[in-house]
């Protein structure tokens, strides 16, 4: 997903947006013929996520500095370990720090808790994946993320698969419509390839969702004792996806039913960005 062309862009502008007329800091203060060395440190325990873009901040401030990545992108560090050093205009290094480590704790954070989640299904036939509630603009990197940390991508977009929630079924109650009909009528209108998801929050919805052929049933804030009635009930007829208020203390029971997915949106709206520190040595 990070392909050149959206880095270039994405952290260009985050770099133009912290430094619109330049560093008037390191303008100032530090003269331009001076060089610098800075070591990437964590300061606790993650996996790191966002070398790539962590690198992409530097160079794209000054294509003179180097950046060597002692760590990838979805391995364990421990605080202390270098993940990172930085050679090159010291200006450079300077103007580009803050940017490059807002985007490697931000994503090393959705890195860390997605592997927790994941570590806590370990032994269930369930896959950890996130959902589209992610920061704008920032999605690709998110997603990265979380793959990064051991989990699975949702659709990236409205545009890359049907996926029929509560809203739109309400729209499609309101003007008398039947569901099973509808679907099989959608159906009929799109690519052979394209998936369809249906939301439901009630067993008493899944044999219409069922009889309509979609792919997946998304199974929103149900009981663990009606996911087990669900997950038999559609009897691997279409992949069960359990999703809504999911933590890392109740997903393990999640898991346990016997559902295929678990989508939690804790892994891009609620992780917490990790400890990670630049220490920069002026030659």
């Amino acid at each position: 997903m990070l392909t050149p062309a959206l880095l270039n862009r994405v952290v260009g502008a985050a770099l133009e947006e912290d430094a619109p007329w330049g560093d008037l800091t390191s303008a100032a203060l530090i003269p331009e013929s001076s060089t610098a060395t800075a070591d990437l440190v964590a300061r606790e325990t993650g996996i790191l996520s966002g070398g790539e873009v962590f690198a992409a901040a530097f160079t794209l401030t000054d294509p003179a500095v180097v950046v060597d990545l002692h760590v990838a992108d979805g391995d364990a560090f421990g605080p202390g370990d270098v993940l990172a050093s930085v050679t090159g205009p010291a200006r450079a290094i300077l103007t580009a720090e803050r940017v490059g480590l807002n985007f490697a704790q931000r994503m090393s954070g959705i890195a860390t808790l997605t592997s927790q989640y994941v570590r806590a299904v370990e032994g269930t036939a369930a896959r950890i994946a996130d959902t589209r509630k992610t920061t704008p603009g920032l999605r690709a990197f998110e997603r990265h993320a979380v793959s990064s940390g051991g989990g699975h991508n949702h659709r990236f977009s409205l545009s890359d698969a049907v996926m029929a929630k509560d809203n739109h079924l309400a729209v499609l109650r309101r003007g008398g419509a039947d569901l099973a009909a509808a679907l099989r009528d959608a159906a009929s209108r799109l690519p052979h390839t394209t998936h369809v998801v249906v939301e439901v929050d009630r067993l008493d919805q899944i044999p219409d969702v069922l009889a309509g052929g979609a792919h997946t049933v998304l199974l929103d804030n149900f009981t663990l004792d009606d996911l087990r009635a669900a997950v038999a009930l559609i009897d691997g007829r279409a992949t069960t996806e359990a999703s809504g208020g999911v933590t890392r203390e109740t997903v393990r029971a999640i898991a346990e039913t016997g559902v295929d997915v678990v989508s939690v949106g804790a892994l891009t709206h609620s992780a917490r960005a990790l400890d990670l520190g630049l220490d920069v040595r002026i030659d």
